[in-house]
């Protein structure tokens, strides 16, 4: 339906089923492969990706102005200097880097970082995981103690906090938390057990987003949405438009789900690491919910557990998709790709405010854990000040902000080649409503 306000509008989503905001779409396209729009309702387009052919479905009444509705950020328009800070200035970013020379490679940045950032600090290391367990404790604590009115303050510091533990195990899994590998094998595991996150598949899924990261179809993080998905089905294609346009600061619930509890994703040789992995989450689950609802009830673990959880994937959503996802951030096929140009211009510095970088150790700053996961991530703002000094003119930076997250959620939607995202409501206009409410109603500070 059309909206004329919000009302409307909230009266058509509370009609909207609540499994199709958070199943994640790639799996639904599989099953809707077949059902694509009458003829005479679309024209078909054809393109290659990655060696694979891929259909795209663009409506009839879109051909006119969907080619000519935005410039393609091409190359020459990122070494303009002028445009650069107007496209910084629109997008939210402090700075949108220059386009990296194509015989630059990964190494030649590599080299230039100083030897120390790669060293591995025991003290530094535990230190984080003291103010991990500390602040997690200390969120615990005011959630208990906090009146009804205050529990979301205490439920986002909770919730922060134990997105430290992530990050922690993060470094275990890159190998840069301890010499010993046993030892990271066993605190990435419990680390990441208030999450339910089994350790293993998720390593393994995260080291291909390293080797492919903004690769089509390689990567395994946020991936841009193909136009023949959205024009499979009525059902899929409202899916999509709430993933990646309302809900996309949770959707990294759907990608949870989707590859990290199918042993089918994984090979042979890695099945028996997973297994183990998977049955340390279920016992966690089958011991610890348990207890919490002993203790406190269903509404003890909705307070203690599932609201902070909620948090935190809250800013797995966030970091993920801010560090990758702009409009002049290209993503493309294996034989166009290219990994310093990906790691280096394709990554994104984004200040946060000082106790969310403190509780999550720096996360945010990401460009130098993309060009080596092995720098530890109390060396990471080290490293980023190096990068800066040798190749500073190449870097994307921004500061959280309105714009920044209005930018992403309203723009970043289909692949382009050439323009790279096409916006939901332009491809669908007539039921872009999520998207065209969060352009009405979101904030546009910078």
């Amino acid at each position: 339906p059309r909206t004329s306000n919000i009302l409307e509008w909230m009266e058509y989503i509370s009609n909207f089923p609540i499994f199709i905001l958070i199943w994640p779409h790639r799996f639904i396209v599989s099953m809707l492969r077949s059902n694509v729009l009458p003829g005479s309702l679309i024209v078909k387009r054809f393109s290659l990706c990655n060696g694979r052919s891929h259909h795209q479905f663009l409506p009839l009444k879109q051909r006119g102005r969907l080619q000519a509705a935005v410039l393609p950020v091409t190359p020459p328009l990122l070494d303009d200097e002028e445009k650069r800070k107007q496209m910084s200035e629109d997008y939210g970013f402090n700075q949108i880097g220059e386009q990296l020379p194509d015989n630059i490679t990964l190494k030649d940045v590599m080299d230039t970082l100083p030897k120390e950032v790669f060293e591995i600090d025991d003290v530094k290391a535990w230190a984080s995981v003291l103010i991990s367990v500390t602040s997690y404790a200390f969120g615990l604590f005011l959630i208990s103690k906090a009146p009804w009115y205050l529990l979301p303050v205490a439920w986002a510091w909770a919730g922060t906090a134990v997105t430290g533990f992530f990050v922690i195990g993060h470094d275990c899994a890159h190998k840069s938390f301890s010499r010993n590998k046993l030892v990271e094998d066993i605190v990435g595991t419990l680390a990441f057990l208030p999450l339910i996150y089994p350790y293993e598949p998720w390593r393994f899924k995260h080291d291909r987003h390293h080797a492919k990261t903004n690769m089509l179809v390689e990567d395994t993080a946020w991936q841009p949405v193909w136009q023949n998905e959205i024009e499979s089905s009525s059902f899929l294609r409202k899916a999509i438009i709430f993933g990646y346009g309302p809900i996309r600061p949770w959707m990294s619930i759907a990608h949870w789900l989707m590859w990290h509890f199918d042993l089918k994703k994984f090979r042979p040789n890695e099945l028996p690491r997973v297994k183990i992995s998977l049955a340390c989450v279920f016992a966690f689950m089958a011991i610890g919910w348990p207890l919490i609802i002993l203790q406190s009830g269903i509404a003890g673990w909705f307070k203690f557990w599932f609201m902070p959880w909620m948090v935190y994937h809250f800013w797995m959503s966030t970091f993920t998709m801010v560090h990758h996802t702009a409009p002049h951030i290209p993503f493309k096929s294996s034989k166009e790709w290219n990994a310093a140009q990906a790691q280096l211009n394709g990554t994104v510095h984004c200040s946060y405010p000082r106790w969310i970088e403190i509780l999550c150790h720096d996360i945010n700053v990401h460009v130098p854990h993309h060009i080596s996961p092995r720098i530890p991530s109390y060396n990471l703002r080290a490293a980023h000040d190096s990068i800066k000094q040798n190749w500073g003119k190449y870097i994307n930076e921004a500061s959280w902000n309105w714009r920044l997250m209005k930018t992403i959620l309203t723009t970043c939607h289909v692949y382009d080649k050439e323009r790279y995202y096409v916006s939901f409501d332009e491809l669908v206009p007539e039921e872009s409503q999520p998207i065209r409410f969060l352009k009405k109603f979101m904030p546009d500070y910078a």
